[in-house]
């Protein structure tokens, strides 16, 4: 038990960035099934794959309209998870990493969603607006695009920028997953012409994946190049500086994690159960959206806080 428990802590980042829901439910769950994966032989590959089975066959469920299929979907998407959380355990406890694997779990939350959207639509195009007696028809396809593309894409993606580098002022690089287009750029101009396509492809798509999330946070890239300049890495930095920043960061944490898995399945288990799944689409287009924005706007506040502070001390 004791070893249980030394293992679940050591893949816990950080109290600051993880949700009570996945430290006492889906992390242990997760853990279960990567130690059982190891005594069984299995490969964090082979775990990764079945949550992308399990995560498109949850979106068929939500597909239909009655309370039992929709209640297999609930618990589908829910062992999807447990299997997203158990692949990058097993992962590290068997020393198993590979870049076939990193590229199918990168990928496989986004697979769940884009088949989830497509189900979503082809329940409803068919059903009545509410209030009208007007079948959605394409209309929902649109209100899917505006939901899934628009607003949950970017919204997932900058709450993630903002926990990796939360992790990267608590515990540096080796705490972090933080990266940079240009790192990840540099990579892919490095790789052989006979390289794998799909080497090829995360490598191209991660690089602009990073380009997307630097790009809508500028006084956050203002911020390091000055601590680069100035102190040379963030490791350098004052204590009172880097304190400064967490402290600040800290409470944006939970808005991250509402605009990460959990807050989304949940909202997307009550409306498709209670039959109105186009209210989850217009959650992600309005609550979350104005949750994004705030987040956002705090951020780049605090972001610049920190370089004027820089500034002024470089001034002194």
């Amino acid at each position: 038990m004791t070893k249980f428990k030394d293992i679940l802590n050591a893949s816990i980042k950080s109290k600051d960035t993880e949700e009570w829901i996945d430290m006492y439910f889906t992390r242990p769950i997760g853990l279960v099934m990567a130690l059982a994966g190891k005594r069984l032989g299995i490969h964090p590959t082979a775990i990764t794959a079945v949550s992308i089975i399990f995560g498109v066959w949850a979106a068929w469920m939500f597909s239909h309209t009655d309370i039992y299929h929709n209640l297999l979907g609930v618990v589908l998407l829910m062992l999807a998870n447990f299997c997203d959380s158990a692949d990058g355990q097993l992962a590290r406890i068997a020393n198993k990493n590979t870049l076939v694997g990193r590229v199918l779990d990168g990928f496989a939350g986004d697979i769940w969603f884009f088949c989830i959207y497509f189900a979503l639509c082809v329940r409803m195009m068919f059903q009545p607006m509410p209030g009208t007696d007007v079948n959605w028809g394409v209309w929902i396809w649109v209100l899917a695009f505006i939901a899934g593309i628009l607003c949950h894409s970017p919204q997932s993606s900058l709450a993630d920028y903002y926990r990796q580098i939360h992790l990267f002022f608590l515990k540096g690089k080796a705490g972090s997953e933080l990266d940079t287009y240009a790192n990840q750029r540099a990579i892919f101009d490095s790789l052989p012409s006979k390289s794998p396509l799909i080497v090829k492809m995360f490598y191209y798509n991660y690089a602009n994946y990073c380009k997307s999330q630097e790009r809508r946070s500028p006084a956050f890239q203002r911020m390091r190049d000055t601590i680069n300049t100035k102190y040379g890495d963030v490791a350098l930095m004052p204590k009172e500086l880097r304190d400064m920043f967490l402290d600040g960061s800290r409470p944006l944490m939970k808005y991250t994690n509402i605009l990460t898995f959990n807050m989304r399945a949940i909202c997307l288990y009550v409306t498709s159960l209670a039959g109105c799944p186009w209210v989850y689409m217009m959650i992600e287009i309005i609550v979350f959206t104005i949750i994004y924005v705030y987040m956002h706007k705090k951020h780049e506040s605090l972001c610049k806080k920190i370089t004027d502070a820089i500034t002024n001390e470089t001034a002194k």
